[in-house]
């Protein structure tokens, strides 16, 4: 049997991470919650925000938000996203957790 060494094609994983940022419930409720907890708006005290209904979240994450809850700035975000810069083991699988899906999900291999 032959295994062949993969490469991650960063840029079309990048778009796929922005996407998530987009369009992904799961990483919309995180961020709600993360960014709210504390604060007047939220009486919430999980990381997994059940009582967020879809009108009190945002339909779309910004930069600078995700960036708040992963302790970087919003330009790092952007450099993941545009596949100008790889996205740590980490930051990849914090990523995954959040918004609840696989690595498998989010990476793209180069052909």
């Amino acid at each position: 049997m032959k295994i062949l060494r993969k490469f991650v094609d960063w840029q079309a994983t990048g778009n796929k991470l922005y996407r998530l940022r987009s369009d992904n419930e799961h990483l919309r409720r995180f961020v709600c919650s993360a960014l709210r907890k504390g604060s007047d708006k939220c009486n919430n005290v999980r990381d997994d925000c059940d009582n967020c209904t879809n009108e009190h979240m945002d339909k779309n994450i910004s930069r600078m938000e995700l960036a708040e809850v992963f302790g970087v700035t919003d330009s790092v975000i952007n450099n993941w996203e545009s596949g100008r810069t790889e996205v740590g083991i980490e930051d990849l699988l914090f990523y995954c957790q959040i918004a609840r899906v696989t690595l498998d999900d989010i990476l793209v291999y180069r052909k």
